[in-house]
């Protein structure tokens, strides 16, 4: 039966991070038993991790194509690992399955971090051996020091919010519809068989639902990303998105975006993609090529959003809030950063953390490539916004780690501080041509309609010199926004357009 994750992406490191794999060309039992020890401690909450015999390794990476393991071997290697795991104490078995890859055979073992943290392993295959705990330390496995030791038991007992049961939903609440859908989108072999095998089956096997036949219950991350209305389970799991028209905060589009989290962030994200970000052209004097940029990078926004869903703690009932103002965005989320970061932490340029707080959902989102994990998203974030010549993004919290929100900066070339000034005709500093625009906006109406009131016939010119003025000030927008070439695209007046032509008339009184 195929695992629900992309195998050709796994081998080459492309959704899972290298630390959280581990080659073997062969059978090593002893070598074998204390990896698996150490991914079901999953000391870091970083989700456990793939151990993959049949391929060999060189500087942790796979050496391609795979060496294989004989087919006839397979079953006896598969019962082998079976009475292998009856070294680990308490009980720990993970989920293996053959796999073919060029023409040879694997065994890919999932060890997903275990409910039952700390576990021991024997130190070596004789009788009565030794029973020790091991740890991942980056790529490898060793013995844990007496400092590791005590963080494991600080951990004993204690499993994540999101990998936890939930005994208040059962796996009727998890969608069929929702989990194929994933299935197809991340590439699983399991995709094929989703829709045949048996329900109970399907969940057990995808690691989102756990306990005995008769009481078999979604764990919480399940839940998020497989139920139609997650927020029933949890109330304010939505991200809001509110665009503001003026400094004072009085005025401001609001959407909400509710639904399985990864669904729920790409929307956002294409909402925010198409309603806030623009690019800008700068011509330079004696220069052939002009200057591109955007008021914010789209990266950088991506980014900061995805860390936001990762790491929010879904027991706080607060939504994830995108705020996006005349100059900056602010992306808040609850709850702050694990110890033991503080603000002074982010002002380096990278920050290591050893803790995670989901690991559940960390794994699913990084198999849909919307995270990376592994404290990359600062760096990135930093690295979209100097790319784009911005200001540098600024990162923050409270003594209680009660938040965390990131701050994206306007690049100084873009930020509009007031009304659209491109063309000079009346008091207000608004042109003829876009006041009768707002007059006419107050009902929607296509551009073909808008340009014979004007009597211009080029098209090009009418959209950049009057009507792209107005849209980036946010005084007009699109009544289809997700499709800006719909043929039936109209413009209508917004709330700030409404103050702003008020603001005009009163003038012209004056």
């Amino acid at each position: 039966m195929a695992l629900p994750i992309n195998i050709n992406e796994l081998i080459h490191g492309s959704t899972v991070e290298w630390e959280r794999i581990e080659f073997k060309e062969g059978w090593n039992p002893e070598v074998i038993l204390h990896t698996i020890c150490a991914f079901a401690n999953d000391i870091n909450n970083w989700g456990g991790g793939y151990l993959i015999i049949g391929i060999a390794e060189e500087d942790g990476r796979a050496i391609l194509p795979p060496k294989g393991l004989v087919i006839n071997e397979l079953d006896k290697t598969q019962q082998a690992l079976h009475q292998l795991c009856h070294k680990i104490t308490p009980a720990y078995f993970p989920v293996v399955e053959p796999y073919e890859i060029n023409g040879q055979y694997i065994l890919v073992v999932w060890v997903p971090g275990g409910e039952s943290r700390p576990y021991k392993a024997s130190k070596d295959l004789s009788k009565g051996a030794e029973r020790l705990y091991y740890v991942r330390r980056m790529s490898s496995t060793a013995k844990a020091n007496k400092q590791e030791e005590q963080q494991l038991l600080q951990l004993a007992a204690k499993v994540p919010f999101d990998d936890r049961v939930n005994h208040h939903a059962s796996i009727n609440d998890l969608s069929l519809a929702q989990i194929r859908m994933f299935l197809q989108d991340v590439k699983s072999d399991l995709f094929i068989s989703a829709g045949t095998m048996p329900f109970e089956e399907l969940v057990r096997l995808m690691q989102i639902a756990r306990g005995a036949d008769e009481d078999l219950r979604p764990i919480n991350a399940g839940l998020l990303f497989f139920s139609e209305e997650p927020e029933r389970y949890f109330p304010y799991s939505w991200i809001e998105v509110n665009i503001y028209h003026d400094d004072i905060g009085d005025s401001f589009t609001e959407k909400v975006f509710k639904g399985a989290v990864h669904q729920q962030l790409r929307a956002a994200l294409a909402y925010i993609k198409s309603r806030v970000v623009q690019e800008h052209v700068r011509k330079v004097e004696g220069q052939a090529e002009a200057i591109r940029f955007f008021n914010y990078p789209y990266q950088a926004i991506e980014e900061a959003l995805a860390n936001a869903v990762y790491h929010k703690s879904y027991e706080i009932r607060e939504p994830i809030e995108v705020n996006i103002r005349l100059d900056r965005i602010e992306i808040l989320s609850h709850a702050g950063p694990m110890p033991p970061i503080v603000n002074d932490d982010f002002k380096k340029e990278r920050i290591i953390t050893r803790r995670y707080l989901n690991r559940r959902i960390g794994d699913l989102l990084r198999e849909l490539h919307l995270t990376e994990g592994k404290a990359t998203g600062i760096p990135k974030i930093r690295r979209a916004m100097r790319n784009n010549g911005s200001d540098e993004p600024v990162f923050e919290t409270d003594d209680d780690r009660s938040y965390f929100l990131t701050t994206l900066l306007g690049h100084t070339g873009a930020v509009q501080k007031g009304p659209a000034l491109s063309q000079v005709g009346t008091k207000s500093g608004l042109s003829r041509d876009q006041v009768e625009i707002l007059k006419l906006c107050m009902i929607p109406r296509a551009m073909k309609e808008l340009m014979l009131h004007s009597k211009r016939t080029n098209r090009s010119k009418y959209r950049g010199q009057v009507l792209r003025p107005l849209m980036e000030d946010g005084s007009i927008e699109l009544t289809i926004p997700d499709k800006p070439t719909s043929s039936r695209q109209q413009y209508q007046i917004t709330v700030k357009g409404i103050e702003l032509l008020n603001t005009h008339e009163n003038k012209v009184d004056d």
